[in-house]
């Protein structure tokens, strides 16, 4: 057993030098920063003290930098995960204790679920969830937690929801509340955040607007005026705590569980797949990040921490810092236990409502205004998935949004693959190539021969749309048609349900005098159609190379000899 294969850290530390930890260093202690002022905020978020932020950014970062595969990506909480866990706990309970107790325990069933899908190689089960349902469910999610942050930035009393219109109505309802001094802070450092970010000053804006907000409340006494602030943040390291361990509560929470499992993995492999294209020395294993996830999770839940993964933004500035391992990440780590250590009493009189200018102004940027021109131009049937899935989330819900997506992308696949791209082909003038006669014109089309091509693998849920299909065409031809040429050069596999459907074309096709051919079948389907007995049945002389032997064989024309490789099966070559 390779080490390396599952502990990816003994593949760079044993070459580590102090070139590559003097980016480290810089990386580490930029993200750091970041993380302090955003891991408060996505606490908050979460519906926990914003102290539960900080411990989420410390064990998940060290495990992760031992067992991930990528060297860039920075782990902890993140704004998508934060919401769910809101959505999916606050449905639970209301109760501040049961409610963090409930929260770490989540983090433990969805370390326990990743970890168990890594060992087990079911990374591919996230394919189930197409790029344009994430994108709508993304962009609504990410308009939910935005608007969940107006009751910090107005300084109002909003009750918790997961649906938009109850938030902006709870909004003008309690309008005439609104607290000046509150929304100016807000407002203030959503300005300072984007200002940063356009003239790219080298400190982290999160960071700039948390030291104005607490200058200006403490300077102006906005504390006594009804702002509201952070208060103590408790002092010292998370201490090792065995969460709560409940069945009725484990099984209450494993809906939201499966889905921060599954959401967290997708949001961390593409943006570590993303940065990794930036690197050619070393490459992104899906299954072993999926181990690697796992086992953050599963050890941050020892240490009070809530579920975490990979974070777009921050990843980002990691790999622009000049991070080239998880060093950087480890460092990162060690900056937040000096601030819990030191640093906690500064946090005092910060003002809420700057935690939720940091959240969102990381939030309304996943919104994909992009991704919604391009598949209205590219794809109208992904388009309108997005706009559904967009839609559902915003008016349902969150995790009834995510319901909506699995269950859009499920039917797409149904449907694709149960009425897959057929084809009828006709002959290039003076060569011997076949096209798509409905793409190309022009083409050479004989009435007496139908060559006929279909553009998947032949199985039960396609098998009676390529009956229909084939059989529509042979009855357009009418009486004059002669020769049937099924092209398999597209199909890549074949179950039994497939080899009855042939056998019931061929059935077709002689009971009206009309020869069958195959041409470029597959060494697979070649295979099955030995031990089937069907290349018997429908003999050897039926099967070509390609389509103009068929045809030339047809004309009763010379041809070359390919038959062999038209006709061979595994069997023979062994």
């Amino acid at each position: 057993m390779n080490l390396k294969t599952y502990i990816p850290i003994l593949e760079w530390l044993p070459t580590y030098n102090t070139n590559l930890f003097k980016g480290d260093l810089v990386a580490g202690l930029t993200v750091g920063v970041m993380l302090i002022p955003q891991g408060m905020a996505y606490a908050m978020l979460a519906g926990m003290p914003p102290i539960y932020g900080l411990y989420a950014s410390m064990i998940p970062l060290i495990l992760y930098a031992i067992f991930g595969t990528s060297r860039q990506l920075a782990v902890g909480p993140v704004a998508m995960i934060s919401l769910l866990i809101a959505a999916g706990v606050g449905a639970i309970t209301s109760d501040p204790a049961t409610f963090v107790s409930l929260a770490i325990l989540l983090a433990l069933m969805v370390g326990v679920i990743q970890f168990l899908m890594g060992i087990f190689r079911l990374g591919f089960l996230v394919n189930f969830l197409s790029h344009p349902v994430i994108a709508g469910f993304t962009s609504a999610a990410a308009l939910i937690i935005g608007f969940s942050q107006l009751k910090h930035l107005l300084g109002i009393n909003i009750p918790r929801s997961n649906h938009i219109h109850e938030i902006i109505g709870n909004a003008f309802a309690n309008s005439s509340a609104i607290n000046l001094q509150t929304l100016t802070i807000g407002l203030v450092a959503i300005a300072l955040i984007f200002l940063v970010k356009k003239v790219k000053l080298p400190i982290p804006g999160p960071l700039l607007a948390v030291v104005f907000g607490i200058g200006a409340v403490y300077a102006l006494g906005w504390y006594d005026e009804g702002v509201k602030i952070v208060g103590e943040v408790p002092k010292g390291l998370p201490v090792f705590k065995i969460p709560s361990l409940d069945f009725e509560s484990i099984k209450t929470l494993l809906p939201i569980a499966l889905t921060i499992s599954f959401i967290s993995f997708m949001e961390s492999i593409a943006v570590a797949k993303a940065i990794q294209a930036k690197h050619k020395n070393y490459k992104i294993v899906p299954n072993q990040e999926l181990i690697a996830l796992g086992m953050a999770n599963i050890g941050g839940s020892f240490f009070q921490a809530f579920p975490t993964t990979g974070g777009f933004s921050r990843t980002a500035v990691n790999d622009q810092s000049g991070a080239k391992t998880g060093m950087a990440a480890i460092i990162s780590a060690i900056l937040i236990a000096l601030t819990l250590l030191f640093l906690t009493p500064l946090f005092y009189y910060l003002p809420k409502a700057i935690l939720a200018s940091v959240i969102m102004v990381a939030v309304f940027g996943l919104i994909d205004f992009k991704e919604a021109r391009h598949l209205w131009h590219t794809d109208r049937s992904d388009f309108c998935m997005m706009l559904v899935t967009f839609i559902g989330t915003l008016t349902l819900g969150i995790e009834e949004g995510i319901l909506i997506g699995v269950i859009l992308s499920l039917a797409l696949i149904v449907f694709r693959t149960t009425q897959p791209h057929t084809a009828i082909l006709g002959k290039i003038p003076g060569g011997p190539h076949y096209k798509n006669v409905d793409r190309f014109e022009q083409l050479e089309k004989r009435d007496e021969i139908l060559i006929f091509r279909f553009d998947a693998r032949l199985y039960f849920a396609n098998v009676s749309y390529f009956k229909e299909t084939i059989e529509a065409a042979i009855l357009e031809k009418g009486k004059k048609l002669k020769l049937l040429i099924l092209d398999a050069d597209s199909m890549n596999g074949m179950d039994s349900s497939g080899v009855h459907a042939l056998e019931e074309i061929i059935g077709y096709c002689r009971d009206r005098n009309i020869q069958f051919n195959m041409v470029g079948v597959k060494g697979p389907i070649r295979d099955i159609f030995h031990r089937s007995k069907l290349m018997e049945k429908l003999g050897e002389d039926h099967f070509f190379f390609r389509i103009q032997h068929a045809v030339d064989t047809y004309d009763d024309k010379q041809i070359n000899d390919y038959s062999s490789y038209a006709l061979q099966t595994n069997e023979e070559e062994e």
